[in-house]
Formats: structure tokens, sequence, C-alpha cells
């Protein structure tokens, strides 16, 4: 009998670094500015993203150094799941975290990075960077990630 992946057996705090980063399915909508509407607290998402996000791989250009790079960039911890909300909806921290098991083309499921871009879930070539738009435009650019 085959012995069940780490993500179905373990809690996302009980996950090693390694294992709690290889969740990541590289999609790249947390580095994609997002805006909360004060009133209903809904978070919007833009097709406005970091300047370190790389258009054609939806990855941190300069992942090891981003938080120097970008103060308030978010790092995501186990402690912190109960936040997860702002995640995109097919992101396998929030499933995780939610009980929802991860889709199939989930790199870790497919065993193909390549794969996330297949099932139209990157953001890869689907945004401009907060360098080419002010940030008063930013609310003009809201738009539903599927």
């Amino acid at each position: 009998m085959a012995q069940q992946a780490f993500w179905e057996r373990k809690s996302l705090g009980e996950m090693t670094a390694e294992e709690w980063e290889s969740l990541c399915d590289g999609c790249g909508k947390c580095c994609l500015h997002k805006l909360e509407d004060e009133d209903t607290g809904e978070i919007l998402y833009t097709d406005v993203a970091c300047r370190y996000l790389d258009s054609a791989t939806a990855c941190c250009s300069d992942y090891p150094n981003r938080q120097r790079n970008v103060p308030d960039c978010t790092v995501l911890r186990p402690k912190d799941v109960s936040d997860f909300h702002w995640l995109p909806s097919t992101c396998a921290y929030r499933l995780l975290a939610e009980g929802i098991p991860l889709p199939d083309w989930h790199p870790l499921i497919s065993g193909d990075p390549a794969s996330v871009r297949r099932a139209g879930v990157s953001a890869a070539g689907r945004f401009v960077s907060e360098s080419d738009v002010p940030e008063e435009e930013w609310e003009e650019r809201a738009v539903l990630w599927v």
C-alpha cells in the first residue's frame, strides 16, 4: 500500500520548510497587488504585479532577497493560516488550510511545473509591472482571476 503524500498526512504546521515551500504552485498571484473594499472587506485582485515578478515565469526574479527589496512582501507561515483568506482560491496553502485537496494540475500531483500554466491558473504573461502603472490607477486594473 502506497504511503500518503506529505500534504495529505501532515498539517501545514507539521511540514518541514522544504515541504512548505514545495506547496507553492508558482502561479504568481500572491505577488499581484490587491485592493480591499473598506466597507465589505472583499479582496479585489489587480493585474498589477510587484516589479520583481517575472512576466514569463510568474516567479520572483530575486526570491532570496524579496524582503530586502520589498519590505512589505508577505511571507506565508503556518502560524498565519487563519489569515489565508486573501490568497487565490486555487492556492495550495489556502486549499489545505480549508481542508480541500490539491487539484490535478498542481505540480505536486502532476509532476510538471508547467501544468499550472496549461491549466490557465498562472499569472504568467497576464499582468503588468507596478513600475508601469501609477498606484492611483490600480483600482481601474481590478480583474477577476479564474
